[in-house]
């Protein structure tokens, strides 16, 4: 993608988001803070290494 295309992209998604309502950008921002909540503590707090090394464990029972 060359800078041009990735400028006009950004662009693009900044006026979506301003002329988005109020009310919907709270929205929006309440649903990635509960998702957030939802990682696990191990993914949140090591990356995905525990994780990786869970679903080895898992593939080798």
């Amino acid at each position: 993608m060359s800078g041009n295309d990735y400028m006009k992209f950004m662009t693009q998604e900044i006026v979506k988001y301003m002329d988005m309502p109020q009310e919907e950008r709270k929205k929006r921002r309440q649903e990635n803070k509960s998702q957030r909540k939802q990682d696990t503590l191990s993914n949140r707090w090591f990356g995905l290494l525990p994780f990786a090394f869970k679903l080895l464990v898992k593939k080798k029972k």
